[in-house]
């Protein structure tokens, strides 16, 4: 699996646009501070386990908040004992709140693209079931066609040995998960999980895009 190439192979096919969130098709909690800001965007990704994809978009310059969460599912507030069981179709996901003047949402879809495996059905790694999909659910029109076209664009440059998988749907609902899911990495950072799946997948990361990360 080729990831080093894909900033690369997507560079060239950048855009910039703005993106305005529907509030009434949410259920996370508003942020106070934020909703009044011309330039908050969101962006809502399934890319695994939340654990390992928050702690690396929080880093991100530009980043308000990251929330993990479950999208793409039909029951509404679902608990984790439920989602992971895969029967209630919901995925996994984190919801970015970013601000669109200094990130934009092709660079979140360009590192979303390259800190997880698109081409694998329903899996990451070990973890296995409909809830760990690959899953872009965008919150405008504006959005799917950035999805859409950088998956292309990928596709054509084959950054990917395989097929990608990942599912571009229209946003409907977010559901925060449990307040333990919440900056997982940060409060549990000695736990095995954080310390041999999540702490070398944010290492690369950092490497990779050291010049987006938020200054210390």
């Amino acid at each position: 699996m080729n990831y080093t190439t894909t900033f690369l192979a997507i560079f060239f096919y950048t855009i910039s646009f703005g993106y305005s969130h529907n509030s009434e098709s949410t259920e996370s909690n508003k942020l106070k501070n934020t909703d009044y800001m011309e330039n908050v965007s969101y962006a809502t990704f399934g890319g695994g386990c939340f654990w390992c994809t928050e702690v690396i978009f929080e880093q991100l310059e530009g980043v308000f908040k990251v929330e993990s969460g479950y999208s793409g599912g039909h029951i509404k507030n679902p608990a984790y004992r439920e989602v992971i069981t895969g029967k209630t179709g919901h995925a996994e996901s984190i919801q970015i709140t970013f601000d669109n003047s200094l990130v934009s949402y092709e660079e979140l879809l360009d590192i979303f693209f390259n800190t997880h495996d698109p081409t694998t059905l329903n899996r990451q790694g070990n973890d296995r079931g409909t809830q760990y999909r690959s899953a872009i659910f965008y919150h405008n029109i504006e959005q799917k066609k950035a999805a859409n076209k950088m998956i292309k664009a990928l596709e054509e440059a084959q950054v990917f040995e395989d097929k990608i998988v990942t599912e571009v749907t229209e946003f409907d609902a977010f559901y925060v998960a449990e307040d333990y899911h919440q900056d997982y990495f940060v409060n549990n950072s000695s736990q095995p999980y954080c310390q041999y799946i999540i702490n070398p997948k944010l290492e690369k990361f950092q490497k990779q895009y050291k010049d987006k990360l938020k200054k210390q």
